[in-house]
């Protein structure tokens, strides 16, 4: 609270001249006083840009009365413990000539709380002078409290799941012990933990999606994918993809790898190297069309298979209707080549570099 007799004659300059306006009916004094967005003045021809002026809404939504806010710059509002560079970027707009927009800024209220505002700081022109400037605040405390919440829930959530897949992986572990061959159960562990890091992968993203190039990154790490014998070479554009196709994906590349360790590229660690890359592309309707392909080299020969086990008819039947594309598997000499071809045609896909 800032009494009479402790204010500046251009305090009291400043206060009269808001007045003055305010009972002469001037419209945009008028509007501020009736709208339901808090808004407050500042004069910037004062020390510190102190608040001249506060609408009722304001003071309802911080429960400060009129006398403790007014005299006192906004800092008191951020709290003692707010960025030095929002404050001195908030100050500095207070020597503009055009408006600026701030987006979520937390502000203190009387009992301590915070609300989170979208924040429009704009001068007013006395003539070609800038007399005050006014702050209006759009209160999204609200949404930034259930994004919060959402946010709780899916941390929650992911953290679940992993447990789950752990105990998944530990049951399947003690069930088939002794009962199925040892190249089985490692199988199922590995199909585990790829699904597992897909999963932690777009947890971290709030299961908006992952970029595909650290999908493919994260799925071959236990292959050997940036050690130091480096059998791999990965390249793409910067492809956003949703959740469904992420974990399909995921599943593809480690079904690949691992057959790759041993039959393929891989099975022959000084000479053996897998290039994976992708691109955009469009069909004959123009409808875009993600195209990844998985080339081995360096390995043994390679012959068509003589039968086909759960792997390749995983890839080339159950996980090519879950992506809604084609997979195809060639069998050249010189090593495995697969290519995959996915519509990109819906809106759930990120595409950073477009076709």
């Amino acid at each position: 609270m800032v009494e009479e007799r402790f204010k500046s004659a251009g305090q009291i300059a400043s206060e009269t001249h808001v007045e003055t306006i305010r009972q002469a009916g001037g419209p945009f004094v008028a509007a501020a006083i009736r709208s339901r967005l808090p808004m407050i003045f500042i004069d910037p021809h004062l020390p510190g840009n102190p608040i001249v002026f506060a609408n009722d809404s304001f003071l309802s939504r911080t429960g400060f009365d009129r006398n403790e806010v007014m005299g006192r710059g906004i800092e008191f509002l951020l709290g003692p413990k707010s960025d030095p560079e929002l404050i001195a970027q908030i100050n500095a707009a207070f020597n503009e000539t055009f408006d600026r927009v701030y987006p979520e800024i937390g502000y203190y209220c009387k009992d301590g709380s915070l609300f989170w505002a979208i924040t429009l700081i704009s001068p007013v022109f006395s003539g070609e002078a800038i007399q005050h400037y006014f702050l209006s605040y759009l209160d999204v405390t609200e949404r930034r409290q259930e994004e919060m919440r959402l946010r709780f829930l899916m941390n929650e959530l992911n953290h679940r799941t992993q447990n789950t897949l752990a105990i998944v992986q530990a049951i399947a572990r003690q069930t088939l012990r002794g009962k199925a061959p040892q190249e089985a159960v490692e199988g199922f562990e590995g199909r585990v933990i790829a699904l597992s890091k897909a999963h932690a992968l777009l947890g971290a993203e709030q299961w908006y999606g992952v970029d595909l190039g650290e999908l493919v990154a994260r799925t071959l790490e236990p292959f050997g994918f940036g050690g130091p014998s480096r059998p791999f070479a990965v390249e793409g554009a910067s492809v956003r993809v949703p959740p469904k196709a992420a974990l399909t994906l995921a599943m593809v590349v480690h079904e690949l790898a691992t057959n790759a360790v041993k039959h393929g590229s891989l099975s022959k660690a000084a000479t053996g190297l897998v290039s994976v890359t992708w691109d955009m592309a469009k069909d004959a309707d123009g409808k875009g069309v993600l195209r990844l392909n998985w080339r081995e080299s360096g390995g043994p020969l390679v012959a068509g298979p003589t039968r086909k086990g759960f792997g390749s008819h995983l890839i080339e039947n159950v996980l090519a209707k879950e992506l809604g594309g084609t997979i195809t598997l060639d069998y050249p000499p010189e090593g495995l080549a697969c290519t995959i071809e996915i519509s990109i045609a819906n809106d759930e896909w990120g595409l950073k570099n477009e076709p």
